[in-house]
């Protein structure tokens, strides 16, 4: 065995922490620390640590599975399970039509990756029917920041200015937990004299960290933030010549906050009226300040313009567009930048353009060599596809994703997965969801594959394989060129993830996601590159390179080192874009070039709570599990850790329950009921419980949660629905 150690990046949040890996006994890794990748610096938590435990064959799928005639899944040969594959989609394609065939991926994916599902959804398939789990992330904070600035990324900036700036607002954030290296960044903003406000019904670990933390009701940081700008319009806080210069929209604006005093929104939110005007002398006095959200705001019905309030708060101030100052989304999955980007969205092609726009559509359609009209329009937002199973959409293949445990108003989401003539699930373990497929194919990880990923900073990384995958295991453009070979298209779709983002480049040259300019060599060389980074040459230049050198006999085993090592596959122009780490210093990316204020007001949650529901229910993370837990359940430090579910409820609640520390407690909601153990603390409003959604079985959050959705960003209600609680006695 070599001891060659390989420079790569964490599989799980969108931090995308460096670490270095070397090859151990038993197929899988150990990790050590990288410290010369600026995100992480060396740190990593438990997550990324423990990362390499999924390797591991006793926990992770190495064959594929197949459905008997006796309903159990048993091994399979690959040529079967692809034949399976193959023949469902045709089948139901025929007889129903393309759309009936639909295609369901995740945030976790490659860039590589989840730009192949794209073109292989329209392009093989024909359907319309393709969205993704990232639908869930930070849609609402790309529609509200596409509407203001005209192009939307996670971070404009890096993460390296946050210590900088004067102050932070992080709403419905809590990197402690959810992303814990990067705790460091508001560490040292403190450090520095800066100061920190958090809000957050719950005081988390993070909320600890603040110098200021604001407790809203769940579903009332819209009218927070419109309380907010009231009074920095009444204390004469505004930047005129900032808004006259660089923005348009602020007299309807103005007009809306000043409907929000500030007893209104004391009322609604609960936060009080002196901790407001903090909140805004605290914010307006530094010269630089940043606002950022995350799941907290933008898991809404009302999500789009919950975040759009608090552009408006940064624009009104002065401050987006200007060094160490802005608004930015922290991204939550570990992909979920990229995997939005080029294609994988229903209504996205490659270089984060719209499917709509004609000229897109052309260009996209030459790369790919199509005829453009033969491509589908907008598919359905990925609630929607889910709830559509079983009757519109008969046959589902997904790639990456748990909505079994995932999706809101989980068990009506399992009955419409149970429903369907056929499911196909491509996964690195047996998900809740893969164990009601008729075919599971066990994929490359992180480790085991080559492939690139765009963080929360807009940086794009390159995921370097450090060992061979088990004799039994392919990766996921393996299983797409299979099936389009299968199903009649026999190019297009390569199993080299170098040779994918090649014609990736060329897809996205031009587009508001340009990556034309970025080489698997300059990312081997470089510490990411942020997008957007043109190629400064014609792009008739940016050619695809040839396959690389094989490891093993196999198309996909593909050599980390060979870009790097051949100047003949370096297609970098010799005058080369440095990336674009800080966006909107000169012009947004609107037609003008300003940004737009949007008038907003505030509105209620879809279901407030009642007689009959008095007490409002919110969701999120814990440490030490991830997303839907699929992997980290899988770990048993995470699990030593993080055993399992709970509801977290305030000690008053607790007495009218009758409920103890540790006592079993029934959560109720309109669309079911779930079941964990108590968990008793002042650091939760008591009128609201909180739920970690990482586990199946009763203790299951999202049977609870509302899968009212935004009506932009087709958003469901995660963050607030009405419950009841109910004591169970043995």
């Amino acid at each position: 065995m070599q001891n060659t150690v390989t420079p790569t990046h964490c599989p799980y949040c969108a931090l995308q922490c460096g670490m270095n890996l070397t090859p151990a006994d038993g197929g899988t890794v150990e990790v050590s620390e990288r410290a010369d990748f600026p995100v992480n610096r060396g740190a990593l938590c438990g997550k990324g640590r423990t990362a390499p435990a999924v390797l591991s064959s006793r926990v992770r799928l190495t064959s594929p599975l197949v459905r008997s005639e006796g309903g159990t899944l048993v091994p399979a040969t690959w040529d079967e399970a692809l034949g399976r594959i193959a023949e469902a989609l045709g089948r139901t394609r025929a007889a129903h039509g393309a759309d009936a065939v639909g295609v369901f991926g995740g945030g976790g994916l490659t860039n590589e990756k989840a730009y192949a599902l794209g073109k292989f959804a329209r392009v093989v398939l024909g359907t319309s029917q393709i969205d993704y789990n990232g639908r869930f992330c930070m849609s609402s904070a790309a529609a509200a920041g596409t509407k203001a600035f005209g192009l939307d990324r996670g971070l404009p900036f890096p993460l390296e200015d946050i210590p900088r700036t004067g102050c932070v607002i992080l709403v419905g954030s809590n990197p402690a937990e959810t992303m814990p290296p990067s705790l460091r960044y508001f560490t040292e903003l403190k450090e520095n004299g800066g100061t920190l406000i958090v809000i957050d019904p719950r005081r988390t670990r993070t909320a600890e960290h603040a110098d200021l933390h604001l407790a809203p009701r769940p579903g009332t940081d819209l009218a927070l933030a419109l309380g907010l700008l009231h009074l920095v319009v009444a204390e004469g806080r505004t930047d005129e010549r900032y808004i006259q210069e660089r923005t348009v929209g602020w007299e309807e604006t103005r007009a809306a906050a000043m409907a929000h005093w500030p007893e209104y929104v004391e009322r609604i939110t609960g936060v009080s009226v002196p901790q407001l005007r903090e909140a805004v002398r605290l914010f307006c006095e530094p010269e630089h300040a940043m606002v950022l959200t995350a799941r907290g705001p933008e898991q809404q019905s009302k999500g789009t313009d919950t975040v759009g309030a608090w552009i408006n708060l940064v624009l009104a101030t002065g401050r987006a567009g200007r060094p160490l100052s802005g608004y930015g989304c922290l991204t939550g999955q570990g992909n979920g930048q990229g995997g939005r980007e080029h294609g994988q969205k229903a209504d996205q092609l490659p270089g984060y353009r719209k499917l709509t726009d004609p000229e897109a559509r052309r260009h996209v359609a030459e790369v790919w060599g199509v005829d453009p009209d033969s491509l589908p329009g907008p598919g359905r937002s990925a609630y929607e596809l889910l709830d559509a199973l079983g009757t519109d959409i008969r046959a589902l293949l997904l790639m990456g994703s748990n909505p079994v445990v995932s999706a809101p108003r989980a068990a009506h989401i399992e009955e419409r997965i149970r429903s369907l003539d056929f499911l196909a699930v491509c996964d690195v373990v047996l998900s809740e969801t893969a164990a009601l497929a008729d075919v599971v194919l066990p994929v490359t990880q992180w480790a085991e594959e080559t492939g690139t990923t765009t963080n929360l900073e807009g940086r794009v990384l390159l995921r370097r394989r450090a060992i061979t995958p088990p004799e039994g295991v392919h990766s996921d453009l393996y299983v797409l060129h299979e099936l389009a070979a299968r199903l009649g298209v026999e190019k297009g779709f390569p199993t080299d993830p170098e040779e994918v983002f090649e014609e990736l480049r060329r897809a996205s040259a031009g587009g508001p996601a340009d990556y034309s300019g970025i080489t698997y060599r300059r990312l081997a060389e470089e510490n990411g590159v942020f997008w957007p980074c043109p190629a400064v040459e014609p792009a008739d230049d940016i050619e695809g390179s040839s396959p690389e050198a094989a490891v093993g006999d196999d198309p996909e085993d593909a050599s980390l080192d060979t870009a790097a090592d051949d100047p003949a596959r370096d297609v970098t122009p010799a005058a080369v874009h440095p990336g674009t780490p800080r966006m909107f210093l000169d012009r947004f990316a609107t037609d003008d070039g300003r940004a737009r204020f949007v008038p907003v007001s505030h509105r209620a949650v879809a279901e407030e709570p009642d007689d009959e529901y008095p007490v409002l229910l919110t969701t999120g993370r814990v440490v030490s599990q991830y997303q839907s837990g699929a992997q980290t359940r899988r770990v048993d430090e995470l699990n030593a850790a993080a055993p399992g579910p709970f509801v977290e409820l305030h000690p008053r609640l607790a007495e009218r329950l009758g409920a103890a520390e540790g006592d079993p407690v029934a959560v109720v909601s309109r669309r079911g009921r779930a079941v964990a153990p108590a968990r008793i603390t002042t650091a939760i409003r008591p009128d609201t419980v909180f739920m970690p959604f990482h586990w199946a079985g009763e203790g299951r959050a999202n049977t609870l949660t509302n899968p009212a959705l935004d009506p932009t960003s087709r958003m469901p209600e995660f963050k607030a629905c009405a419950v009841r609680l109910e004591a169970v006695r043995a």
